[in-house]
């Protein structure tokens, strides 16, 4: 798969509207050396949660975001063999695309017979960490979003919030739904999006996955050192110069006093295929990094494409990483015949990896 999008600056420091200064103009990273080649250099492919009820939390991304359903089917019994889940245990997927795009996919899948599934994130609380916390979308007429998904049954951590970052006007919310599954979504007011993003009319494709993480540099280490993905924004620590409506639900009277510290990182230079982690310094919350499997409810994984599925096995391996699904041969909707493993972010998400064979 070749990379089909051009990077531009501006749409991505907006997009890095929580993870740093307002007063920043470039973003930054840390120097030291260099990351090691990038063992993919393709954006995610698609996310994958499991849920409850597929089209109770599908009506989310077709009524308020404009995706279409592309595929829905059994789950393949060799995924549910490299899940390691119990005897007797099926699934169903339910595949979504975007607008007209068939790029950056949403896969939602209901385990049966697969044991006790329990919250990977009890509590929607940005201080607790482990698993991923959120996927992030682009929307337009963020209010009116806002209003529908309400009526939904969708809540907010907190109202629509207000941001003006760099150049960009922003308004931003972050959506939670059954089995506390949450879409990060904001709007840019202004300057216009770049012609490069995916046109859409109410929410885009997805283009960043967050992890709340206990220890940012431990991620950084992962992500940068074992995965090869450069770093496009790592900042100071930040707190806000005057109490702030936070997306992130820090308290307004602690924002001024309880500092995040944020990376961004990417395959390559681009739109999508992000990953993103935040550590919040001086609130204590749980610790949930080993929930994160199938069959537990919320954001399972994100897949990005390789050209050899043993080839960035022997890369990652060679960088210290621990296989946590081994190599599987499956038909997926959205990827078609492919062979499949997954490793661990240090804050138990699983990353996948899926090399296509026909």
């Amino acid at each position: 798969m070749g990379s089909r999008f051009a990077f531009s600056k501006a749409a991505a420091l907006a997009a890095a509207f929580l993870l740093s200064p307002a007063c920043a103009d470039e973003p930054q990273a840390p120097q030291d050396h260099a990351a090691p080649a990038p063992v993919t250099r393709e954006p995610w492919v698609m996310a994958t949660a499991s849920v409850t009820d597929l089209d109770r939390t599908a009506r989310f991304f077709l009524e308020i975001g404009g995706y279409r359903e592309i595929g829905r089917g059994p789950l393949d019994p060799a995924e549910i063999a490299a899940y390691a889940l119990p005897d007797g245990a099926s699934g169903e997927a339910l595949l979504l695309a975007p607008g007209e795009s068939d790029l950056g996919l949403v896969r939602l899948i209901r385990f049966e017979d697969a044991g006790e599934r329990l919250p990977m994130r009890p509590g929607a609380r940005a201080w607790d960490t482990g698993c991923y916390w959120a996927v992030m979308v682009r929307a337009h007429d963020l209010d009116t979003r806002y209003r529908e998904a309400v009526e939904l049954g969708w809540w907010t951590e907190t109202p629509v919030a207000d941001l003006v970052f760099g150049q960009s006007v922003l308004k931003v919310v972050v959506f939670r739904g059954p089995d506390g599954l949450q879409v990060q979504a904001y709007e840019r007011l202004s300057p216009p999006l770049p012609e490069a993003f995916t046109p859409f009319e109410r929410l885009s494709r997805p283009f960043n996955m967050m992890q709340m993480t206990r220890d940012r540099e431990a991620a950084r280490a992962f992500i940068k050192g074992v995965l090869g993905f450069s770093p496009f924004w790592y900042g100071p620590p930040h707190t806000d110069s005057q109490p702030t409506l936070m997306p992130l639900g820090i308290p307004r009277n602690l924002t001024t006093e309880i500092p995040y510290l944020a990376g961004i990182f990417q395959p390559a230079p681009g739109e999508y295929g992000r990953l993103e982690v935040i550590e919040i310094d001086g609130l204590e919350g749980a610790d949930y990094a080993g929930r994160c499997d199938a069959p537990n409810l919320g954001w399972l994984s994100v897949t990005y494409p390789v050209e050899s599925a043993a080839a960035a096995i022997d890369e990652l391996s060679a960088r210290g990483a621990a296989l946590a699904i081994a190599p599987y041969d499956t038909a997926r909707a959205g990827i078609g015949e492919a062979r499949i493993f997954a490793v661990r972010s240090p804050d138990g998400a699983l990353v996948e990896f899926a090399e296509t064979l026909d």
